[in-house]
């Protein structure tokens, strides 16, 4: 379709912008122009105009500004052109259609509108008649109170197979089997010629029912609760031309806006857990239609929120539910887009919680929503024993599955570097192997080597712990090129060596040169808090030590970080952290190597036969990593 300015501009000034603002915010006449508090940011002080005459709205505490399709799609959460059709509706403009066939297909849907609009209409008065007590007692049972029994239109479906379609029988059978209304048995055994011709039937059938809308609060479908025995105890709709249970959420109508003045979308398992949550206070929930979260309803949440909140019950299906959402979304992530897992006690949902604690109970589990690598990294760790060599290989491969399935390669790096460290940190932290003996703890725990002052005041590395065989660093040649790799990355960021000082102190360096240089950066990071380039150099003096410092700023060969990273301290951080613990891990591995090999020498049973293998595994992954890292000009 062409919408034209002169069709907008008309648009425009058919709408009232005054009373579209006025359905959801309380506005006050000023002189010429309407007042309010501002619905895009918290205030007590009204600073928000609305200008009927020039067709706009401008607030002056946070700046937001625009015309009345601005609003809908700003403060509603509408896509453009669903918008322009409200608003056009609301204004008895035709929306121009791109050719015949899109007309008849914008008809036939304004059809189906109405018939859903009727169905509504029918289901809410048999809840007011006396077929509706069952249902009314239920809803007084559950604590509904008649505004959110209003606000959600709740109604009735009699338990009859023709009374709806007896009362919109003026919208012809068709139609109604259309909308997923009525049910067409024929349809159910096509290709059977022998099947007798049967009348069609009410879909739902004593039932208390739910209307599922559209962003635009148009009813597309219902969900109904079975109200006695019997199954499925929740009926959906089936997919329809307005209706697609996969892209569609629970309540998106009321809680998009909602979302914008909380920052915050809350994602629960069904159509009760929304309610009670809304009569709670907690407007901005959804839920999906009786399916796990789909990708599309992922999008569709991240255009409300960046980070949305899913609240699953505690029980051992909600998990499910919650880690196959995760699993879904993997794929999907980008840069500030993901989720986080809300998880409520063990046997209450929403409405257990908020009746037995209050709202404040259910405000805490949601301000404890833990992010999306936590739940993954916490589920993998529980999902099968860690005793075993293997066991513990199985988890490296599940983490490995889940930083392959993120699309994004800036996500994707970060995942598998965080996976990293935890599961580094997890097992192969130090562990003293004998009194007197240390080795080295990646993340530079408290046990590492430290310097001290000598008589004179000037600081100096201690005396290599008795009984140490490991080998000094740099013997392999990637070795050596990511050892300089990181005295470069330091050279050029030296405000990163505090910081890393007692990791840096620990390394046992073979190239005497190196080890001076190195020294002497600790020395100086020691006297300032923060140190200079320059200031490196002058200590450094003139000699050979100056000009391998020089030689090591001009190669780019040997950069572990580029001047870019300059910007983002904590990524550097990251880098040289896992930079200097892989190159410790490398003597403490081949050490640990040759003390498995000689017990298997001495004693050739299994169990140490298998200590052997996992460690020269262990050795081959770790060199592998070297290589990495020593060819690759940023690590993450």
């Amino acid at each position: 379709m062409t919408l034209t300015p002169q069709w907008l501009d008309e648009l425009r000034a058919r709408t009232s912008l005054s009373t579209l603002i006025g359905k959801t915010v309380k506005v006050t006449k000023a002189g010429r122009e309407y007042k309010a508090c501002c619905p895009f940011h918290n205030e007590k002080t009204p600073s928000f105009t609305i200008n009927d005459e020039k067709g706009f709205y401008h607030c002056f505490g946070c700046g937001a500004h625009g015309d009345a399709i601005r609003w809908m799609t700003d403060q509603r959460g509408l896509p453009f052109m669903e918008a322009v059709k409200e608003l056009a509706a609301a204004a008895s403009m035709d929306v121009p259609a791109a050719d015949p066939r899109a007309a008849k297909r914008a008809e036939a849907a304004k059809g189906l509108h109405d018939a859903m609009s009727a169905a509504q209409a029918f289901f809410e008065e048999q809840l007011a008649v006396i077929d509706g007590g069952e249902a009314r007692a239920y809803l007084q049972k559950r604590g509904m109170t008649d505004a959110t029994r209003r606000a959600f239109g709740f109604g009735y479906s009699p338990d009859s197979r023709g009374k709806l379609k007896t009362a919109l029988r003026d919208f012809g059978e068709q139609m109604l089997v259309e909308a997923g209304l009525l049910i067409d048995p024929d349809a159910l055994e096509q290709g059977n010629a022998n099947a007798k011709k049967r009348d069609s039937y009410d879909r739902f059938r004593g039932r208390l029912m739910f209307p599922i809308r559209d962003i635009r609060g148009r009813v597309i479908a219902f969900g109904g609760r079975i109200l006695g025995a019997g199954e499925p105890k929740y009926l959906n709709s089936p997919d329809t031309p307005l209706f697609d249970k996969g892209r569609t959420l629970y309540n998106i109508d009321k809680a998009s806006p909602a979302s914008r003045s909380t920052n915050r979308v809350i994602v629960v398992e069904g159509y009760m857990d929304v309610i009670a949550l809304a009569q709670a206070g907690f407007g901005e929930a959804v839920a999906p239609l009786g399916t796990a979260l789909t990708e599309h309803q992922i999008e569709r949440l991240w255009k409300m929120v960046e980070v949305p909140v899913l609240c699953f019950d505690g029980d051992s299906a909600g998990q499910k539910a919650a880690i196959r959402a995760a699993t879904r979304a993997l794929p999907l992530l980008r840069p500030g887009h993901s989720l986080c897992f809300a998880t409520l006690p063990p046997g209450q949902d929403p409405d257990d919680l908020i009746r037995a604690s209050g709202a404040q109970a259910m405000e805490a589990v949601l301000n404890a929503a833990e992010p999306l690598i936590e739940r993954l990294w916490s589920h993998e760790l529980s999902a099968m024993p860690l005793e075993t060599p293997e066991q513990k290989a199985a988890l490296k491969q599940r983490l490995r599955a889940i930083t392959d399935a993120i699309a994004h390669p800036d996500v994707r790096a970060h995942y598998a570097h965080e996976f990293r460290e935890r599961y580094d940190a997890r097992f192969f932290a130090r562990r003293d192997a004998a009194p007197g003996q240390q080795r080295f703890q990646g993340g530079g725990g408290g046990n590492a080597a430290r310097w001290q002052k000598d008589k004179r005041g000037n600081w100096k590395a201690p005396l290599q712990p008795a009984g140490t065989e490991a080998r000094a660093i740099g013997a392999s040649g990637m070795e050596q090129r990511l050892l300089r790799a990181v005295l470069a990355a330091l050279l050029r960021h030296p405000a990163q060596i505090a910081p890393h000082r007692e990791m840096l102190s620990a390394l046992q360096i073979g190239d005497p040169m190196l080890a001076q240089m190195l020294a002497a950066m600790i020395s100086l990071s020691f006297r300032k808090e923060t140190v200079e380039t320059q200031a490196l150099l002058t200590i450094l003096g003139q000699g050979e030590l100056y000009n391998m410092a020089k030689g090591m700023l001009r190669a780019d060969a040997f950069t572990l970080t580029p001047d870019r990273m300059a910007t983002d301290p904590d990524r550097l951080a990251r880098d040289l952290e896992e930079a200097i613990r892989v190159m410790a891990q490398g003597p403490e591995l081949e050490t640990a190597l040759v003390e498995a090999t000689k017990r298997f020498e001495s004693d050739v049973s299994e169990a140490n036969f298998a200590e052997q293998q996992r460690i020269r595994m262990l050795k081959a992954d770790h060199d592998r990593r070297v290589a990495e890292l020593a060819q690759s000009e940023d690590i993450v």
